[in-house]
This record gives structure tokens, C-alpha cells and sequence, in this order.
């Protein structure tokens, strides 16, 4: 299975190519230097088909997008690249001309100015995405379908990998419910919903991250000797970006969830936590930080044209 990082060169040049039929990649037009990248590999569900990859590739291009870093170029990044607010089966002219006017430019400085950097920036974010993949040593198992019992023998080195594969299936199914909750409430926090219902949501999200460290505590501990290079906090962070907290913290909110606690009993549990609680509900209501200025594209290509 390839391993090597592609050059920034290639992966910048294999990004400008998809930009002329755009979104969804096809088998023909997806670059060997994106599906040698270790973020595609890794989400590929069969790595060694060339289709698998190809539809990973897809599905990463269009989370990457759809949190484009800029917020000043992101409709128009989505645009060029064929998603909404572009249609389907529009050419790269109109894709351009679309995303030309969402960006406030003139097509031709678009295209000369402002394209280009965002074909690198989305390159970038390609390649950090690999080195996440390439630094952690450990990704979800992939499943494959079966159409007969597979029973367990009555043997002790057959009850030992039987049970390694239960809690490493407790574990990832915890850290994908709490990556669901997460993004659930930074959807909300989007869509400046109701601050009940973020609230809700982020209290549940609490929960389900809670809940996934104790199943990596529950793991590590079960099975070091596996996972030595992969701390706790690191098998957490596989659900995505969560509110600092204190280890004291932390820790009072995974005594809450262990044991498989129902979010109800962790609520009861946490009831007298009013700072903790609201550390965690302002970690999701305080805006980010802003990025700096030279890492706008706005600031060298200006404001319109």
C-alpha cells in the first residue's frame, strides 16, 4: 500500500486538474497523488481498488470544503469546485463565473489572481489532512459483509481475539457517537439556533465524549501494550474538537459516563457542576479566534476587483 507523501507540487497540480469537471471525482480523473495520500488510504474501505479510493477521495474534498478555512472565499471555493451554490453539470466557465461573483472579483482576476490560491489552499488542507493519518497509527477497522455464522471456537487464544475485537468495536462506535454529537451542535451553532437547543445538544455531546473516553481509557488499559504511541487523549480526539477542559475536569466528566451510563444519569451525576457545565457550553458559544490576516486570501488579492 503506498505510504509515500506526494510532493505539495503534485498535490497542488492534481487539485487544479479536478477543477475542470469538478465535483464528483471520477475514476478518470482522479490523480495518483491524491489517492496515494494517507487520509485517503485510510478512508478507503478497500484500499487496494482504485474506485475505493476514488470515492474517499470525493467524500474528503467535499468535508474540506464544506469547512473551507477562509470564510471570506469558501461559497466560492464550493462553487468552483461544483457544489452549491453551483449546479450540477455546469462547465468550469460557469463554475468560474459563479464563483468569480461570489468572491466579489472580476472573472479574469479570478481566474489569475484568486483561483490559483485557492487550488493551493485545498491542497494544503489535503495534505495536513494526510499528515493526521500518517502521525496516528491507529484507524477505524474496516467491516465487510458476511453471509454465514462465524462462531467463536471454544479455545483460549480464540476468546482472547474475540474479546480485543469487542472492545475495539465499543471503542470506535463511542467515538463515533460522540463525533455525531459534536458536529451536531456545531451545525446548530451555525445555523444560530436556539441557544435551548445548542444547549441541549451540547450537553449530549458531553455525554458521548465522556462516554468515548472512558472506552479509551477502558481500552488502553485492557491492551497497552498495542497502543503505547497512542495516548487517551489522542483516541478522544478522533471525534473531533471538543471544549478545554481541566484534567480534573475530564475526569469528573467521564466518572459520570463510565460504566454506560444513560445520558439522563450522567445529567443527574453532573447536577451540582455549574462550572464544568458551563465550561463546556461556552467553549461552543465563543467564536473562534480569527485567523491572521496574512492567512486570508483576501489579503492579496483585495476586496473586489
Amino acid at each position: 500500500m503506498p505510504t509515500k507523501r506526494p510532493a505539495e507540487d503534485e498535490v497542488v497540480d492534481a487539485v487544479a486538474r479536478l477543477t475542470r469537471l469538478g465535483l464528483p471525482v471520477t475514476p478518470a480523473a482522479a490523480d495518483p497523488a491524491l489517492l496515494e495520500l494517507r487520509g485517503i488510504v485510510a478512508r478507503a474501505v478497500d484500499p487496494a481498488d482504485p474506485a475505493s479510493r476514488t470515492a474517499a477521495l470525493d467524500g474528503t474534498l467535499r468535508g474540506l470544503l464544506a469547512r473551507f478555512p477562509d470564510a471570506r472565499y469558501a461559497t466560492a471555493a464550493r462553487a468552483l469546485f461544483g457544489l452549491p451554490p453551483a449546479e450540477p453539470g455546469q462547465n468550469l466557465t460557469a463554475r468560474r463565473e459563479l464563483a468569480a461573483k461570489q468572491a466579489g472579483h472580476e472573472v479574469h482576476h479570478f481566474r489569475k489572481r484568486v483561483e490559483p490560491k485557492l487550488v493551493e489552499k485545498l491542497a494544503w488542507e489535503l495534505l495536513a489532512d494526510a499528515d493526521r493519518f500518517t502521525r496516528l497509527p491507529m484507524i477505524a477497522p474496516r467491516l465487510a459483509p458476511t453471509t454465514s455464522r462465524q462462531p467463536v471456537q471454544a479455545d483460549p487464544f480464540a476468546w482472547e481475539v474475540a474479546e480485543h475485537e469487542e472492545h475495539l468495536c465499543r471503542l470506535w462506535s463511542a467515538i463515533y457517537a460522540a463525533r455525531a454529537e459534536l458536529l451536531t451542535v456545531e451545525r446548530l451553532v451555525s445555523l444560530d439556533a436556539d441557544r435551548v437547543d445548542v444547549v441541549h445538544a451540547a450537553v449530549t455531546a458531553a455525554w458521548r465524549w465522556a462516554a468515548a473516553r472512558a472506552e479509551a481509557i477502558g481500552y488502553t488499559t485492557a491492551f497497552g501494550t498495542d497502543l503505547e504511541a497512542v495516548p487517551n487523549a489522542d483516541l478522544v480526539a478522533l471525534a473531533g474538537w471538543a471544549p478545554t477542559l481541566t484534567q480534573a475536569q475530564a475526569s469528573r466528566l467521564t466518572e459520570a459516563a463510565a460504566g454506560g451510563a444513560s445520558r439522563e444519569q450522567f445529567v443527574h451525576a453532573l447536577h451540582d457542576e455549574t462550572g464544568l457545565g458551563n465550561t463546556w457550553i461556552d467553549g461552543f458559544l465563543t467564536p473562534p479566534a480569527a485567523a491572521e490576516p496574512t492567512d486570508s486570501i483576501e489579503q492579496e488579492n483585495g476586496p473586489t476587483t
